[in-house]
């Protein structure tokens, strides 16, 4: 239970970040996409390297290489969660940055539930009656908010679809999540130092070349990249992939909020009750896992 309740904090935490990214990204709109991605990756990776260093964990961090390598399925399972991470991190900027925050919050809506679907079909998790309702009640409320968009929203899914699998992947490969982290971003950075390099031979790259503003808020996409991937990580290593998933509704909420209230994106009728599905079904499973957590401290004071 404690061991729970440990991942319970570092999934809320993780997304709490996540949901105030989007005011992030749009302080650096006047940036490409692609180029925020490649900072976001070679910073990350760099971060994440000097910490480990830091802390003495070198050795711990060649050994987990070694590890990887000797097994050929975790090396490229965890080498195609970094090539579907960076791609979820491309499609995201690119949204907020052209005005379709909203439908991001969308995706991240969608995402919880497919995560419940990996979880019971491929980790064989097993869901109360309960959270069953739960899980009814905010698909009920997508759908909603699916069709009242007017039309299929392939950006939402491929976020929902592709950020779902990686954690799916994360979960099943154990690794700490620092170091694994490291990993991932050491799999991609080679691809970022090229067009990295290409951009400034091209003359279009805005890094050095704007102000000190851009450059320091480009090479904090580092630590806004790794705290929270790191903080995810730690999490669905703790708690079952259900209760990760559900617990994330509470970025998009953030996201759809930032997207309607500051940005002046469009939120309607049908949008509040289709929202008022997926908060009612948060409210049960939040209840349904309160319930759960008293009864069984019950039994073990018994």
């Amino acid at each position: 239970m404690q061991t729970e309740k440990s991942g319970i904090f570092w999934a809320i935490g993780a997304y709490l970040i996540w949901g105030l990214m989007p005011m992030y990204w749009k302080s650096l709109e006047h940036v490409a996409s692609a180029e925020i991605l490649v900072g976001r990756i070679v910073w990350a990776f760099v971060l994440t390297l000097i910490v480990v260093l830091l802390i003495k964990n070198g050795h711990h961090f060649k050994n987990d290489i070694k590890i990887l390598w000797s097994s050929q399925r975790d090396f490229w399972s965890l080498f195609f969660a970094s090539v579907l991470v960076s791609s979820n991190w491309f499609i995201y900027i690119w949204a907020v940055n052209h005005n379709f925050i909203v439908q991001t919050s969308l995706g991240y809506y969608i995402n919880p539930l497919i995560s419940v679907l990996l979880g019971v079909f491929f980790l064989k998790e097993k869901l109360a009656k309960a959270q069953q309702i739960a899980f009814v009640l905010a698909t009920i409320g997508v759908i909603i908010l699916t069709v009242s968009y007017g039309e299929f929203p392939w950006l939402a899914f491929t976020l929902a679809i592709t950020f779902a699998v990686y954690g799916l992947i994360k979960k099943q490969i154990k690794l700490d999540p620092l170091r694994g982290l490291t990993i991932e971003t050491l799999f991609i950075v080679p691809v970022a130092v090229i067009y990295y390099i290409w951009l400034f031979k091209d003359g279009h790259a805005a890094f050095l070349h704007i102000d000190l503003k851009t450059d320091i808020l480009l090479i904090l996409t580092g630590a806004a990249t790794a705290l929270p991937l790191v903080m995810y990580a730690k999490a669905v290593q703790k708690i079952p992939l259900y209760m990760a998933g559900f617990l994330q509704y509470i970025a998009p909420t953030m996201m759809l909020f930032i997207g309607v209230v500051i940005y002046d994106e469009t939120f309607g009728k049908i949008d509040l009750l289709s929202f008022a599905f997926i908060w009612s079904a948060l409210l049960l499973f939040t209840v349904s896992k309160v319930i759960e957590a008293i009864k069984s401290k019950g039994t073990q004071e018994a």
